[in-house]
């Protein structure tokens, strides 16, 4: 049993609380198409009934976080994500963190993601349109990509420092970035992020240490 819901209700729900399936008091915001080819351009996102932790199937894009969720200085933020069903394209999914203004117009984020076929990227995000690469789509062996059963799990870290950062998959370093530029932006909200169209991302173990 799950909760469908459509875009026209989306468009109320943005920065709203989610339904009972996500945990209590999250919000979402979901990128938006005016362009009816594009891929976010699709009815709807679906969060099936799961026994640990919360799981979304997109539809549109979707960025979530809960409001009291924060952190500044050093820290670990680290999350499950579990692949149910791969999908015809390879799209991206995982940690959001240093995140500001996520429900207007200027938000900004930096977000750390892996896809299917193995890859994985670090991003910063300013408003609704403007991203810039802190590293780009990498291919890295420590990426699982889904098994004879369609499932993959990855274990994402993200570790922040003084002077850098550490993005961690399945407990191995796949890149450090100085703490400078777009990536010294990392005080701030977190949360995670699902792209378009995924059937089933399910999000279990997050936790934020320092």
């Amino acid at each position: 049993m799950f909760r469908r819901i459509s875009m026209a209700a989306l468009a109320l729900l943005i920065a709203a609380p989610l339904a009972a399936q996500a945990p209590a008091g999250w919000q979402m915001r979901v990128d938006q198409s005016t362009n009816a080819t594009d891929p976010d351009d699709v009815p709807e996102v679906t969060f099936p009934e799961v026994s640990n932790g919360f799981r979304v199937d997109t539809g549109p894009a979707v960025t979530l976080w809960h409001p009291d969720n924060t952190a500044s200085g050093s820290f670990t933020l680290k999350g499950t994500f579990t692949m149910h069903e791969p999908c015809s394209h390879a799209n991206y999914y995982g940690l959001v963190y240093g995140g500001g203004d996520l429900a207007g117009p200027s938000q900004n984020y930096l977000y750390f993601l892996v896809a299917q076929n193995g890859t994985f990227l670090v991003k910063h995000r300013a408003n609704d349109d403007t991203t810039h690469d802190v590293q780009a789509r990498t291919e890295h062996s420590a990426v699982a990509t889904p098994g004879d059963n369609g499932h993959s799990t990855n274990v994402l870290e993200v570790r922040v420092n003084a002077n850098q950062t550490e993005f961690v998959i399945n407990g191995t370093v796949v890149h450090t970035a100085p703490k400078s530029g777009m990536a010294a932006r990392s005080d701030g909200t977190w949360g995670v992020r699902v792209n378009h169209v995924l059937p089933g991302i399910q999000i279990s173990d997050l936790s934020l240490t320092r």
